[in-house]
C-alpha cells in the first residue's frame, strides 16, 4: 500500500511540475480588461487571440467532447435522470460535495476567507453528522449556503493570470491557472490517498453525469442560442471563473459583454465536469 501511495504521489508531483511551467509560461495579465474584449457584429464576445492563441486546436478538441457528449454522456445523464428521482440525485450531489470539503476548506483557508472556512467547517460537521454522511444537506436549511472553492480560483484572487484558454479532453473549458488549480487540488483531497484511483475516476465520472443530468435543457437551448457554440461556451467559461474568484461580488467588467453567467446552476461550466 505503501508503495502505491508514493508512486501515486510521484505521479501527481510530476503532473504539478508540467503544468506550473505551463502556467508560468504561458499565463498573462492578473486578469482580463476591455481592451481585450470586442463585441462582434453576431452578438458573441470575440475575445483577443491572446487569450485563445490556440483557438484551432482547441475547436478540434471541443468537437472531440461534443461528440463524446452527443453518443454517450447526454444518453447516458438522461437516462440517470429518468432511473433516479430527483431526491435520490440530490442525495448524489449533497455527498459527492461533502467529499470534497477538504478541498474547499483549504482553499478557503489559503485565499484568507475565514467567514467562508467556518461556514465549510460548519457544513461539513452538520451535514457528516445530522445529514447522514452528506446524504442531506442539513447545513443548508441552518443557513449555511454551499459554495465552491478550488486551487485555480485560489491562484486567481492573488492576481495569477488565467490565460490562455485552453479545452480539456472530456473535461471542457479551462485555463492555464484552471488547469493547474484542477491538478493541485488533487493534492489537496485526501480521499485520494486512501483509496484507488478507479474510485476516484468513478467520483469524477458520477459528478460529471449529475451535473450534465441537470443541465440537458439549458445546455440544449445555449446550443439553439448561439451562432457559434464554441465561442459562446469560452464567454460564459471565463466570465462565470470572474465571478466565482469575486465570490459573486459585482465586477466593472466581465470578459464577455452582455452575459450574465448564471446559464447554469452549477459553479463549473463544462458539458463534463
Amino acid at each position: 500500500m505503501s508503495e502505491a501511495i508514493h508512486h501515486g504521489v510521484m505521479r501527481r508531483v510530476l503532473s504539478a511540475v508540467l503544468a506550473l511551467f505551463l502556467l508560468a509560461g504561458c499565463a498573462g495579465t492578473a486578469g482580463p480588461n476591455s481592451s481585450q474584449f470586442a463585441q462582434s457584429g453576431s452578438g458573441v464576445a470575440a475575445v483577443d487571440r491572446d487569450i485563445d492563441p490556440v483557438e484551432g486546436v482547441n475547436r478540434f478538441i471541443f468537437a472531440f467532447n461534443e461528440f463524446l457528449d452527443t453518443f454517450v454522456f447526454q444518453p447516458l445523464a438522461a437516462t440517470y435522470r429518468v432511473i433516479l428521482p430527483d431526491g435520490v440525485r440530490d442525495s448524489v450531489r449533497n455527498f459527492l460535495r461533502n467529499l470534497n470539503t477538504p478541498v474547499i476548506l483549504a482553499n478557503d483557508v489559503m485565499q484568507g476567507s475565514w467567514d467562508r472556512a467556518e461556514i465549510t467547517l460548519a457544513r461539513f460537521v452538520i451535514n457528516t453528522s445530522i445529514g447522514v454522511g452528506g446524504l442531506f444537506d442539513a447545513a443548508d436549511s441552518m443557513g449555511y449556503d454551499y459554495h465552491d472553492e478550488d486551487f485555480g480560483q485560489t491562484l486567481g484572487t492573488y492576481g495569477v493570470g488565467s490565460y490562455p484558454y485552453l479545452v480539456l479532453p472530456i473535461l471542457g473549458p479551462s485555463t492555464a491557472r484552471d488547469t493547474t488549480g484542477l491538478i493541485i487540488d488533487t493534492f489537496l483531497d485526501p480521499l485520494g490517498y486512501v483509496v484507488d484511483d478507479e474510485i476516484m475516476l468513478g467520483r469524477r465520472f458520477v459528478q460529471g453525469i449529475d451535473f450534465r443530468a441537470r443541465n440537458i435543457e439549458n445546455i440544449e437551448e445555449l446550443k439553439r442560442d448561439s451562432i457559434d457554440y464554441y465561442a459562446r461556451i469560452r464567454s460564459v467559461y471565463l466570465q462565470r471563473r470572474v465571478d466565482e474568484i469575486n465570490n459573486g461580488e459585482r465586477v466593472d467588467e466581465y470578459p464577455a459583454p452582455g452575459l450574465t453567467g448564471d446559464e447554469f446552476d452549477d459553479g463549473q461550466l463544462s458539458t463534463f465536469e
